[in-house]
């Protein structure tokens, strides 16, 4: 065993992608001290997409108050990466559902103003570059406060700025860019989104989203019709036709008004990531093995995760890939058609959830040596270049 590249996502809720990257090469060094491990912590576009980007690159983080999804300040983390003009923010850090109590969780009422107001910093920091994650939202505002912040205003029909949140959007009548902030011209804007929902219908923001931030059945119809309105004022006044669009119903909508407010790019948040870490040079350097990972690996996993978008790349150059997860579920086999050709949990037993959680560094350690001790049965240990 020569070389081995730890390419993994965060497990939710407990370790970050670069800690999960170390504990499994603590695990691989018990069995391969000499091992070569090459750690390159990945994201897809939600939380920890900052912290990983940052790493990796040798930039920085800078903590601010923003406005939360309900209006009230909260602190919100945003980083520089390692070039100095790149800014990433993490959508999730100012409008993020855990910032929701479950108590009060109802979209029509939640914005994305705070994140603009990110947006504003990394401007206000120079960054001419911006990677904006939009995952995990508590959002169905259509982007609407996040325009706010940066000085689009969005009139009804009397000529007064409306509310926030998608109630407000119920009275949109005209929108107004006279006021947004010029550095957004000068700006390259690029979206980490890893689905391709459009922005209204049954697959839209609302249908599909709506219900794991509060929404009732009942405010279903209501949500849809207010990002309709969106689109069709935007269509009108802007001359941007969002309503279907691949990805302009993630995160509430963000991604549509990310596109029509701000002339954003949507990519699918594993490639861009991969691409700005350059995942792609690693590999073609040779490597014996590729060891990625998650939270849990399930039938979604083939779908824009960072599993599957690495193991995609890694069978560009013939690289086995093998994949360890904090739990195993419901069509998890669907990775083999994707490239993965292993995984395993890392619970060795029935175990309490908020153990694992708690203690989910040394589980992986202690899977990942596992997983090296089954590879030395073979001869070689593995295959060669």
């Amino acid at each position: 065993m020569k070389r081995i590249v730890i390419a993994p996502d965060s497990f939710k809720e407990s370790l970050d992608a670069p800690a999960v990257a170390a504990a499994i090469a603590a695990g691989i060094k018990r069995v391969f001290p000499d091992a070569e491990t090459v750690m390159v912590p990945m994201a897809d576009g939600g939380e920890g997409l900052t912290s990983t980007m940052v790493a990796a690159t040798g930039g920085r983080t800078i903590t601010t108050t923003v406005t939360g999804p309900l209006g009230q300040p909260v602190q919100a983390t945003w980083g520089i990466l390692g070039d100095g003009t790149t800014g990433v923010v993490e959508m999730a850090q100012a409008s993020g559902l855990p910032l929701v109590p479950r108590e009060k969780r109802n979209p029509l009422y939640t914005t994305t103003y705070g994140t603009g107001e990110l947006i504003a910093q990394a401007l206000d920091a120079g960054c001419r570059r911006l990677i904006v994650g939009i995952g995990g939202s508590a959002t169905n505002d259509g982007g609407a406060g996040m325009a706010q912040a940066l000085g689009v205003r969005l009139l009804n029909a009397e000529g007064k700025d409306i509310g926030r949140g998608a109630i407000g959007l119920e009275e949109l009548n005209r929108i107004d860019i006279e006021g947004l902030d010029p550095r957004i011209m000068e700006t390259e804007i690029l979206v980490a989104c890893d689905v391709d929902n459009p922005l209204c219908g049954p697959r839209g923001a609302s249908a599909i989203y709506g219900p794991q931030k509060g929404a009732t059945p009942e405010m279903i119809p209501r949500l849809d019709a207010a990002l309709a309105r969106l689109a069709d004022v935007i269509k009108r006044d802007l001359g941007k036709d969002v309503r279907e669009l691949p990805g302009a119903g993630a995160a509430g909508g963000l991604g549509a008004g990310l596109v029509a407010f701000l002339g954003a790019t949507l990519r699918r948040g594993i490639d861009l990531v991969m691409e700005t870490l350059d995942l792609d040079g690693i590999l073609a350097k040779g490597a014996d093995l590729v060891i990625t990972g998650e939270g849990e690996i399930n039938h979604q996993t083939a779908f824009g995760k960072v599993p599957a978008g690495v193991a995609r790349l890694a069978g560009k150059y013939g690289i086995p890939v093998v994949a360890l997860a904090g739990s195993i579920g419901e069509g998890a086999a669907t990775v083999y058609d994707h490239g993965i050709k292993g995984f395993m949990s890392i619970v060795p037993r029935p175990l309490p959830l908020a153990y694992c959680l708690e203690n989910a560094a040394t589980l992986l350690t202690d899977a990942a040596e596992r997983l090296m001790r089954l590879l030395t049965v073979l001869k070689p240990p593995m295959p060669t270049r």
